[in-house]
């Protein structure tokens, strides 16, 4: 078969096969790119394999593009990478692999193009297309990868217990791939996941975090995690997730399964936004349910300060999974321990203060929570999910105005804690953080305005009260 499209028929691919032509090499374009050619994706994922040697192939075609083209070698694992505006090109010869149980770094040898194809984790990314000029465009697909996307299937061109065992990061690139594609795992492979689950130990935390963050970012990410769930990874790489499953009755009262609630806010946060973060957020919102589920007579199942005690789990979360460890998970960490609070906003009767002390503590981060919020209303009651919603709104707007008026979101005191020491000729101490403190309280609970003015008189206010000044 020879592929016709204009992604392939393209000066870059022309030179490379002119270069590997003088150099008497077979090359190919093969794996990601050439699947994503099929399915109308767009790729930058070039990788080229060569018959011969990658590096050789690389140094000349870098030669080739001239100015401005930039050539990294990487002698160790016999690869090369070229460079030139947004062309990215990765080469590697052709070669076959043998692995280690306790490792999945392979023993590689030179090998053919064969060899190259039969080493791929899945069939759709074995595909390769000859760029040579005398095969040009034409598609090698020995495993019947176009037909698998045509059925949306993900399965492995050999034994999936062998390609599994070998390299059991592999598994959880099938589960990514079904995520991001939309695709299905074949039976066979499904259930080689599953008998080759604990091989995952073997994986780092940070290959494993890489690919579920693709998964948190494709269209509907609770496919792959109810792939994790049913293969059986998800205990092994996120037991506190798991932990979220299951319900359980007393007195014949039942909760909700909070791990499929979970998945729903999760695909709704998706749908509206393409944050991560915010993502991992919707994902991690109830971690805590599982630590304060709790049966009261007369009242049923509870799950009190649930929020509170999922925002501690977070940091510890993140570092063992190799998350990063920095602004990105305290955004997390807030979005979990505030989602429960614009829920007490909803009444007639909610202060102003209470809407200001909220906006304070969101900050700019204030609209994602309420998408996060919205997101969690999943009842299948239709009138309860409209009137949750309509009460959100009300909410928004009581926001709008108090942000509007007082200009709380975000604010710092306007009297500083220099400014403080200066006025009251203080030594940098507790006192200095106190006022400071009953400052921001005041202008959050309405008794002064956020102006410079009302602070400062506040301020001396509360010197001569506590007998700091006289």
């Amino acid at each position: 078969m020879i592929v016709e499209s204009a992604k392939i028929d393209t000066p870059v691919f022309r030179l490379i096969g002119e270069e590997a032509d003088k150099l008497g090499m077979e090359c190919y374009v093969i794996g990601g790119f050439v699947r994503d050619l099929f399915l109308r994706r767009e790729s930058k994922d070039i990788d080229i394999v060569v018959v011969g040697s990658g590096i050789e192939l690389a140094r000349a075609v870098a030669k080739a593009l001239g100015r401005h083209s930039h050539l990294s070698v990487f002698k160790t694992y016999g690869t090369a990478q070229v460079t030139k505006g947004d062309i990215e090109l990765e080469f590697v010869g052709a070669r076959k692999e043998s692995y280690r149980k306790e490792s999945r770094n392979p023993i590689v040898e030179d090998g053919t193009l064969e060899d190259d194809q039969n080493r791929r984790d899945f069939t759709i990314n074995a595909m390769a297309i000859c760029l040579n000029a005398d095969r040009y465009g034409e598609l090698l697909d020995p495993f019947d990868g176009l037909n698998d996307m045509e059925n949306c299937i993900i399965r492995t061109p050999l034994d999936p217990d062998i390609t599994f065992s070998d390299d059991p990061l592999r598994m959880m690139r099938g589960i990514r791939f079904a995520s991001q594609l939309g695709f299905y795992l074949n039976l066979s492979t499904f259930e080689a996941i599953e008998r080759n689950k604990e091989r995952i130990h073997i994986i780092t935390k940070e290959r494993i975090a890489d690919e579920l963050n693709k998964i948190m970012l494709s269209r509907r990410p609770s496919v792959g995690w109810t792939l994790l769930d049913k293969t059986g990874l998800l205990p092994l790489i996120f037991p506190e997730l798991a932990a979220l499953k299951g319900v359980e009755t007393k007195d014949g009262r039942g909760h909700k399964d909070i791990f499929n609630h979970t998945l729903q806010v999760l695909d709704y946060v998706a749908a509206k936004s393409d944050n991560l973060w915010l993502r991992w957020a919707a994902l991690l919102h109830d971690i805590g349910k599982p630590r304060s589920k709790k049966w009261e007579p007369g009242t049923g199942w509870t799950f009190r300060n649930h929020n509170y005690l999922g925002a501690k789990q977070i940091p510890g979360i993140f570092a063992r999974m190799k998350l990063p460890q920095n602004e990105k998970m305290k955004y997390v960490q807030k979005m979990v321990d505030l989602h429960m609070r614009p829920i007490n906003l909803i009444e007639d009767t909610v202060t102003d203060s209470a809407i200001r002390r909220l906006l304070f503590e969101a900050g700019d981060d204030i609209e994602d929570l309420m998408l996060l919020c919205d997101a969690d209303i999943t009842s299948k009651n239709a009138e309860k999910v409209r009137k949750y919603r309509e009460n959100y709104q009300l909410v928004r707007q009581k926001m709008h105005e108090i942000e509007e008026k007082d200009r709380i979101r975000n604010f710092q005191p306007p009297v500083h804690g220099e400014e403080i020491m200066q006025l009251l000729h203080l030594p940098p101490c507790q006192a200095v953080g106190e006022l400071k403190a009953a400052i921001k309280d005041a202008i959050l609970d309405g008794i002064i305005p956020n102006e410079y003015e009302p602070a400062k008189a506040y301020l001396m206010q509360l010197a001569k009260e506590k007998g700091i000044i006289i």
